[in-house]
């Protein structure tokens, strides 16, 4: 069976003007091969240095031991400010503090159960709409349809058939084609006045976005004046004040906060959702396992459930492995330090790469093969530990990690149960970065509706043969 392969990686050296044109078709293909074994790597430009690190100690040490000295990257700021403003994915030191100690709570273990049943319900609903309609489908679509219903649902307790919502899903649609991960401000220092080469629509589409979610969110702070507001993640982000300070968001600051909800915890669940689909569908026997093991699953699962889900939660965990929907975090030195034998200035670029740690041929066993097995070797312990990071780390962990860790096993097993998922022939998706990593033509699946209740399956375990 042929397995999505890695995109092509450029020569070792190319010119300054072949990367930038590289870096803004595709973050994946502008990096040579070697970043696939290179402990720490350096690129210079006439701006600025980037120093790229797949050493797991120097990764803990930005990420862990000392975030402070090792801010968001700025530059990242540049192409996402129209959408994000002031969210707490953009901004630093004490406004990010103050930020985090108000939305975290919301996504506390006890409160991830009483979201359960609206994720449920937005997964039924995606089991209908594919029932409606089996057959040949395109998946990134499909899972971006399931994920945004999840937030919404979430969110604001609203499915993705209500009228905003659905025009917020079309608008952020548009917009995810047109945005890369960085743009040319990222490269070249401007001054904040000087134009910042969108491309065209990028602004048109995000102030479109941020109405919308303004008119909900502003709908949503008269509801909790009158007493009437529903108790979902809005409501209790919105009421939460900061323990220190006592001061709540305001309906801008909301808008903000709720643009990356939308960004971080839609695209990047459609994304892994999509090449979750796309894996079980490449390797029968891992779906036949799948489908063995969420048939016990009672016809409305429960939230404890989704602890019982071994197998599953291990092939989405693999899947966040082999395609991390964010390929690569981009923090800002503050102070002369010293990487290896490196002299590494203040303002350097420091990388982190998921997806070269993730696939890092001096850490990983057969990194390019798909094995949701893995984590229970030794070697895949041990990586887990240091060599994994889909949601980043330390303290600027994704606040939604466990939320998404609940919603993929959900997913896949309320799909999986319904339908059995086969590749199209010569439809072989070729991974590249946008907002996250997606399929450049799209990853293009047959849904076959399962008679009846799904019974439990026959297939025994595999072999695991590498993505090219």
């Amino acid at each position: 069976m042929t397995i999505p392969p890695r995109p092509a990686s450029r020569p070792d050296k190319v010119s300054l003007l072949r990367y930038l044109r590289l870096f803004r078709r595709d973050i994946l293909s502008a990096q040579p091969e070697r970043l696939y074994r290179a402990r720490m790597a350096e690129f210079r430009t006439p701006f600025f240095r980037s120093f790229l690190i797949n050493q797991p100690d120097l990764v803990r040490l930005v990420l862990n031991e000392r975030p402070m000295d090792f801010p968001k990257s700025s530059r990242i700021s540049e192409g996402l400010r129209p959408l994000l403003g002031e969210s707490v994915f953009l901004t630093n030191g004490a406004q990010w503090q103050r930020q985090r100690r108000i939305i975290d709570p919301a996504f506390e273990g006890g409160r991830l159960r009483e979201t359960f049943p609206a994720m449920l319900a937005a997964g039924q609903a995606a089991v209908e709409r594919l029932q409606a309609a089996p057959g040949r489908f395109e998946a990134e679509a499909f899972s971006s349809h399931v994920a945004a219903d999840v937030i919404f649902r979430t969110l604001f307790s609203i499915p993705i058939t209500h009228e905003v919502a659905a025009r917020v899903f079309s608008a952020f649609r548009a917009y995810q084609r047109l945005q890369p991960i960085l743009n040319l401000g990222a490269f070249i220092p401007l001054p904040r006045w000087v134009p910042r080469f969108h491309r065209p629509g990028v602004r048109r589409r995000a102030r479109e976005i941020r109405s919308l979610i303004e008119a909900l969110t502003a709908e949503r702070m008269r509801a909790i004046a009158a007493g009437t507001a529903p108790d979902d993640l809005a409501t209790k982000i919105m009421t939460q004040a900061d323990p220190e300070t006592g001061e709540r968001f305001d309906t801008a600051e909301m808008v903000d906060q709720v643009a990356i909800f939308f960004l971080a915890g839609h695209e990047t669940s459609a994304s892994a959702l999509a090449w979750a689909l796309y894996l079980l569908a490449a390797f029968p026997e891992a779906q036949e396992r799948v489908l063995e093991e969420v048939s016990g699953l009672p016809e409305n699962p429960y939230f404890s459930d989704i602890s019982r889900l071994n197998f599953t939660r291990n092939v989405f965990r693999e899947t966040l492995r082999l395609y991390p929907p964010v390929p690569m975090l981009v923090r800002q030195a503050t102070k002369c330090e010293q990487f290896r034998d490196r002299q590494v200035p203040p303002g350097s670029q420091i990388v982190v790469s998921p997806w070269h740690m993730h696939r890092h041929r001096r850490m990983w066993e057969r990194p390019d093969a798909f094995d949701p097995d893995r984590f229970a070797t030794e070697n895949g312990k041990a990586c887990l530990r240091e060599a994994y990071l889909p949601f980043s780390a330390g303290p600027r962990v994704c606040t939604g990690a466990g939320f998404a860790m609940v919603e993929g096993p959900l997913l896949l097993a309320l799909l999986v149960r319904a339908f059995r998922f086969l590749p199209v022939e010569g439809r072989v998706p070729v991974p590249e970065a946008h907002l996250t990593v997606r399929s450049r033509d799209g990853i293009w699946l047959e849904a076959h509706p399962r008679q009846g209740r799904a019974g439990k399956g026959g297939g025994q375990e595999g072999g695991c043969p590498s993505l090219p």
